[in-house]
């Protein structure tokens, strides 16, 4: 029952998107079309699962043994680096179109502090291994089904009969700001 919890509590209650705020590069970068919504969505989950085991690994077997706790947010770094160029060569190899799809912001998911924001979480929530990947399997589901609902959202409204002033950036944020309050619902907000 406490797995289902936290997967959950990742998912909706505590979107990474839509409750932290954290991600919102790509999630307005990419949000435009369902399919590389859905692309960028599988490829930021599978980040976050494999991060939190990684770093769950890296944190209780090297960083606290040896004390050196301090080095946390370094270790963290380079562990979401390593693992976003190996989903980049992957993508390039394996799919060509996706991988020019998704563009600068396939490299970008380095940068993407949900990801950074899910390894510092499970530290201080104090889950264990399988806590820690169940954390990163809701956390990136939940950020997929943020980025396909606003994808979803916003090809419809390339069909609807916006006001000048909203289209583009404009109505993209008043989106935005309306799901995330759509999921404050959520936590009972």
């Amino acid at each position: 029952m406490n797995l289902l919890l936290i997967f959950i509590s990742a998912a909706l209650v505590n979107n990474f998107v839509l409750s932290y705020f954290l991600g919102i590069c790509p999630f307005v970068g990419v949000s435009k079309r369902i399919s590389s919504a859905v692309s960028m969505g599988m490829a930021v989950t599978f980040v976050m699962t494999i991060t939190a085991v990684v770093t769950w690994l890296v944190y209780h077997l090297i960083l606290v043994p040896f004390r050196i706790e301090i080095l946390e947010y370094v270790s963290f770094i380079l562990v979401i680096a390593s693992l976003v160029q190996l989903v980049e060569m992957f993508i390039r190899k394996v799919s060509k179109p996706l991988y020019e799809t998704l563009g600068i912001y396939l490299p970008l998911i380095t940068t993407n502090c949900a990801i950074l924001g899910l390894a510092l979480f499970a530290v201080l929530r104090e889950y264990d291994f399988i806590e820690s990947l169940i954390f990163g399997l809701g956390a990136g589901g939940g950020f997929t089904l943020a980025l396909v609902i606003m994808a979803g959202i916003r090809q419809d409204l390339e069909l609807g009969n916006v006001p000048k002033i909203f289209q583009g950036a404009g109505i993209t944020m008043i989106v935005a700001g309306c799901l995330a309050l759509a999921f404050m619902g959520f936590a009972g907000i």
